[in-house]
């Protein structure tokens, strides 16, 4: 017997003197990761003036844009903006400007907000065209915009860019706006909503875009696609019950990482003041977005539970802990304010990417700076134009290409790195990390994030 456990043990040093020959990373330095996840914005519209990044500059063919029909287009739309709920031209910029990438700041600067754009689950898809990258502008509510960049290299999230990794080839998961996006940020699979009301329920056509007038929330399958409220709080009150998606079952990485009593939670800015006003977007709650709340959706985490309690908090709460009360879980996502988070219309660029920056610098100045990793990174293209066309998996996506910034005492410094990833990268990496099982085979078979760190090899 005890011939064959030693042979055993012969046998696992030999695997082990495998993995390390074949550069298996260490990721045991790391003890605590942040996600802070931001909105709306493509990379092309922030980072495509990085140095050495796969930029406009590299964008060919991609730059010209057609209509729906394949036309070539020559001039842009003039932008549009909201003003007392309706939609005007903004005066702003100039009428009929060339197709093509253009500078945002020499038209509105970065501390002030612009108008938004469509960014639904039905339209993204027809504005990447097969790869072709061609219909943003025919695609969109506000064609004017979706060329339009910010050089987000000298912002405080762009230096930070700088001097850690900046992965320039990371793609939002799902097609389309924050809800499905936030949805597969925590689960890696669309929602579904059985018995939908019709009203809700999208109307295709041949062209697989909406018919006039009759887009809705809720695929034609039963899937919930575009924004829409959960059953449990926060959300709209006025929001009719039955248009309330029920409480999903499916598995989380919040679930996994209970699984495996790994600490964890969720971080909302307005968190607190929603709860007590189940409102969405006014001055009571601090301007949190329900349907970025991903949690809130799923059983597990329903009205009254013990888990909601314990893992859904206010962002308040986050910063009580750097500041040395209380404890840093081991995996913590951060949501922003509506102000905060650079969503177009909403917020400012330069006031989201500053409250990014400081919780960044808190973090890095905390006891936890030394064994952290942060990952920046944004929920979906807001219906901006890139030009790199995502990997096509399946009916769900991945969408467009967004920033992604990596920072640690063990990220690469000064880099770029060009490794194909998604959101579910994102999980990869937690469950790696912690020893967790994957949800299903996206985040199962995502590609992990090795390349951004140097760890050197284990030991």
């Amino acid at each position: 017997m005890r011939r064959f456990i030693w042979m055993g043990l012969g046998f696992l040093c030999w695997l082990g003197g495998q993995a390390l020959a074949e550069g298996t990373v260490d990721y045991g330095k790391i003890k605590h990761i942040v996600v802070i996840y931001q909105e709306n914005w493509s990379f092309d519209g922030l980072y495509g003036k990085f140095p050495g990044a796969e930029g406009i500059d590299n964008a060919g063919a991609a730059v010209s844009q057609v209509d729906l029909k394949g036309n070539l287009l020559k001039t842009l739309p003039q932008p549009v903006i909201e003003e007392k709920k309706k939609r005007v031209a903004d005066d702003r910029f100039p009428k009929d400007m060339p197709v093509g990438p253009y500078d945002l700041s020499k038209y509105v600067p970065v501390t002030a907000v612009t108008g938004d754009l469509v960014h639904r689950y039905y339209q993204e898809q027809a504005q990447i065209d097969g790869g072709k990258m061609d219909k943003f502008v025919a695609g969109s509510n506000n064609g004017g915009l979706v060329m339009s960049y910010f050089d987000a290299s000298q912002l405080p999230e762009g230096k930070l860019a700088a001097q850690y990794t900046l992965c320039d080839h990371y793609f939002h998961e799902a097609f389309g706006g924050s809800f499905l996006n936030h949805i597969f940020l925590v689960a890696m699979a669309p929602p579904p909503f059985p018995n939908a009301p019709e009203k809700m329920v999208a109307q295709i056509g041949p062209d697989g875009l909406p018919l006039p007038g009759k887009d809705g929330a809720v695929s034609p399958d039963g899937y919930a696609i575009n924004t829409i409220q959960s059953v449990n709080h926060p959300h709209k009150n006025k929001t009719p019950e039955d248009e309330l998606l029920p409480s999903l079952t499916m598995p989380t990485i919040g679930d996994r990482l209970s699984d495996k009593k790994i600490s964890w939670a969720w971080y909302a800015g307005g968190w607190d003041e929603a709860m007590k006003q189940g409102e969405d977007g006014d001055e009571e709650t601090g301007h949190l977005s329900t349907h970025h709340q991903p949690f809130v959706y799923f059983k597990n985490y329903a009205d009254g539970t013990k888990a909601k309690k314990i893992h859904l908090k206010d962002e308040k709460d986050l910063n009580t802990i750097l500041e040395g009360k209380g404890k840093l879980p081991q995996v913590s996502f951060v949501k922003f304010t509506s102000l905060d988070d650079e969503h177009p219309r909403d917020a400012d660029v330069m006031r989201g990417q500053q409250h990014a920056a400081e919780l960044v610098e808190k973090i890095l100045n905390s006891k936890y700076g030394k064994d952290c990793a942060i990952l920046i990174t944004y929920d979906e293209h807001g219906g901006r134009w890139d030009h790199v066309a995502p990997p096509k998996v399946d009916r769900w996506g991945p969408g467009s290409r967004v920033p992604f910034i990596i920072i640690s005492p063990f990220a690469k410094k000064g880099f770029v790195d060009h490794t194909v990833y998604t959101t579910a990268s994102i999980l990869k990496f937690i469950e790696n990390r912690f020893g967790v099982e994957p949800l299903n085979d996206r985040d199962g078979k995502a590609a992990n994030l090795d390349n951004a760190f140097d760890f050197g090899q284990t030991q």
